[in-house]
C-alpha cells in the first residue's frame, strides 16, 4: 500500500517597504521543518501547499489528509461574527482565505484533518465555532499560553475528556504540552466535542466525532514532547492510510 499524501499549509510573508528580510525581498512561503518530519516519521508523505484558491479542488482530490499549521497571525474576527477587532489581532487574509477554503472542502470530502494551534482555531471557525480574541482579556488568572520557555519544552498540562477520540488515541487523561498562542476557541456547536482543556479553562482540543478524523489541538504536537504527541500523529496518518484505500 502506498504511503498517504499529506498536505501541510504553509505560512506566508509579504516584505515590508524598507524592511530588511532574512530570506527574500519578495513574497515567500515558509514551514517549520518538524511539521514535515512528524508526518514522515508517522508514515506519511508531506506536501507543502501554496496558497492557490483556484487549485483547492485539485488539492483535495490529490490529498489523503491535511495538517492545518499554526503561525503568528489570527483569523479575522468578522469570520466568526465579531463586529470588533482586538488591537493585538494580526491578519494574513490571503492565507486565511485559502486555509478556510481548503479546510471546508476537506470537511465536505470527509478526509482526515489535523489542526495545530492556529490551525485548530481556523478549524473551529470552519465548524461553526467562535474564538477568544485575546486570552488575558477574557480568562481570569490565565496561564502563560505564550510560554516564556522554548517551544520544544512543556508549558502546561492539559486534561483530556474521557471517552473522546483524543483520549482513545493518547491513552492519557492528562499530559504536558507546549503553548504558543494568545487566542483560543471560545465556543463550538453541540455536535463538536471539546476533548482537551487547560487548568485555567482554556479549550485546548476539539474534535468532530461524526467524521473519519477531524481533530484540532492548541499545542504543537510536531515537537513530540510527549508520547501522546507521537500517538496523535500516528493515529492521523493511520486514518489517512485508511482513507487512501477507500479512494
Amino acid at each position: 500500500m502506498r504511503q498517504p499524501l499529506i498536505g501541510i499549509t504553509a505560512d506566508s510573508e509579504e516584505p515590508k517597504p524598507g524592511a530588511r528580510s532574512d530570506y527574500s525581498k519578495y513574497p515567500w512561503y515558509a514551514i517549520r521543518e518538524n511539521y514535515c518530519s512528524a508526518v514522515r516519521k508517522a508514515g506519511g508523505v508531506p506536501l507543502v501547499l501554496p496558497h492557490e484558491p483556484s487549485l483547492i479542488a485539485q488539492y483535495v482530490d490529490l490529498l489523503d489528509g491535511i495538517v492545518v499549521s499554526g503561525g503568528a497571525f489570527d483569523v479575522d474576527p468578522a469570520l466568526f461574527g465579531d463586529s470588533t477587532r482586538h488591537e493585538t489581532v494580526v491578519l494574513k487574509e490571503g492565507r486565511t482565505d485559502f486555509e478556510l477554503g481548503i479546510t471546508r472542502a476537506m470537511l465536505k470530502a470527509d478526509k482526515p484533518i489535523l489542526g495545530i494551534c492556529g490551525g485548530q482555531q481556523l478549524l473551529a471557525v470552519a465548524l461553526g465555532g467562535t474564538l477568544i480574541q485575546h486570552i488575558p482579556d477574557e480568562i481570569q488568572n490565565p496561564l502563560a499560553h505564550e510560554q516564556p520557555n522554548p517551544r520544544h519544552l512543556a508549558g502546561h498540562d492539559v486534561a483530556i475528556t474521557p471517552g473522546s477520540k483524543l483520549h482513545q488515541i493518547t491513552g492519557e487523561s492528562n499530559f504536558s504540552v507546549n503553548s504558543a498562542h494568545h487566542q483560543a476557541v471560545k465556543a463550538v456547536p453541540k455536535n463538536i466535542v471539546v476533548d482537551a482543556v487547560a487548568p485555567d479553562g482554556v479549550i485546548e482540543g476539539i474534535e468532530d466525532p461524526s467524521r473519519t478524523f477531524c481533530i484540532g489541538v492548541q499545542w504543537h504536537p510536531e515537537f513530540h514532547i510527549s508520547p501522546a504527541d507521537v500517538r496523535l500523529f500516528d493515529a492521523f496518518i493511520d486514518a489517512c492510510k485508511a482513507r487512501a484505500v477507500r479512494k
